[in-house]
């Protein structure tokens, strides 16, 4: 298992994105940044309240689309990217498939 938290700020609904991978399975989390922990990315914000939530398998067709569509409505594309990057350092995403899924 893999999990990495991105203390993305004002650039991000939220502020916050966790990734947690499991085997083949992708889950990407919107949290809220907690004041409480601090107003700095060295902040722990694991307590941070979840307020959406898309979980993905790496074997699905795609799957680096959909989450880059789910990532671009929280963040900026530069921070999706950044995001699906680290997740392709720790799983091997399906290739994608073309319109007529060949």
């Amino acid at each position: 298992m893999a999990t990495k938290t991105f203390k993305i700020g004002e650039y991000c609904k939220g502020g916050v994105i966790t990734v947690e991978i499991n085997g083949d399975r992708i889950d990407i989390i919107a949290k809220d940044w907690d004041v409480s922990a601090g107003y700095t990315k060295g902040s722990n914000q694991s307590k941070a309240k979840e307020f959406d939530r898309e979980t993905r398998f790496a074997t699905e067709s795609n799957v680096e689309r959909k989450m880059m569509d789910f990532l671009e409505d929280l963040t900026t594309h530069y921070y999706a990217c950044t995001v699906v990057d680290w997740i392709k350092t720790k799983v091997t995403l399906e290739a994608n498939k073309g319109w007529y899924g060949w």
